[in-house]
């Protein structure tokens, strides 16, 4: 093989190698990127002593432009509370601990993939077969899964804190109107297939928010538990 051959060989094969380096770099970025920018928020808010709290008027259309500002930005500067309201009263959740709000699709089949993946990237998606707020029977909510890692950053990151709950950590759920209000009793990890806790049965209203574990993966699925708080 001459010098000229053998410098072309050369040269393709680091040609190759290089794209498929950053194309396996891109994907990471593509995985984890929200997942990171969650973590950090999260992280920042703590360390500043930042909260956030519901609006006591859901209605409320006079809240101010969206912060563009970096995260440490906000952080150092921005308001100790942050006021969340409802994305839409018709069928939402907000879960003031982490910052999370977003409207809910209803209805959605958890067994068709097309189907739950259209739902996904426009919001939390409610199982379809399973109660909805006030009817007494059981919620299930879930956000951000996919059969397929590199999708996730695609994906609706609301849900992406939901292993920061604990137990008496408060979820609000907007339905038609109303606000209903549930309170964390227990969290779990299980497995894809342990899907039985879609279907289970209770003898009062009881809500399950599901996601994937850890995030940015689909390993696993963290399951929030919480019971409807009655005045």
């Amino acid at each position: 093989m001459s010098q000229k051959a053998e410098y072309n060989k050369t040269l393709l094969l680091r040609t190759i190698g290089n794209v498929l380096i950053l194309s396996s770099v891109a994907m990471m970025i593509k995985t984890f990127y929200l997942p990171v920018k969650q973590e950090l928020q999260y992280a920042l808010n703590s360390t500043f002593n930042k909260s956030y709290i519901l609006s006591s008027t859901p209605t409320d259309s006079t809240s101010e432009p969206e912060d563009r500002r970096g995260l440490l930005a906000k952080a150092l500067t921005g308001n100790e509370r942050e006021v969340l309201i409802p994305q839409d009263t018709d069928f939402s959740i907000v879960i003031p601990k982490i910052g999370a709000n977003s409207n809910v699709i209803g209805n959605v089949n958890s067994a068709d993939e097309s189907e739950y993946s259209n739902a996904l990237l426009k919001g939390v998606a409610h199982a379809l077969g399973t109660a909805f707020p006030g009817e007494g029977g059981h919620i299930f909510l879930f956000a951000h899964s996919t059969d397929y890692f590199w999708n996730i950053g695609s994906y609706n990151a609301v849900f992406y804190l939901l292993s920061k709950l604990e137990k008496n950590d408060e979820v609000n759920l907007f339905y038609k109107g109303q606000r209903y209000r549930y309170q964390v009793v227990s969290k779990q990890i299980v497995d894809p297939s342990q899907v039985e806790y879609i279907t289970r049965k209770t003898n009062k209203e009881f809500l399950t928010l599901q996601t994937c574990w850890p995030p940015g993966t689909t390993l696993k699925r963290q399951l929030i538990f919480a019971t409807r708080i009655v005045n």
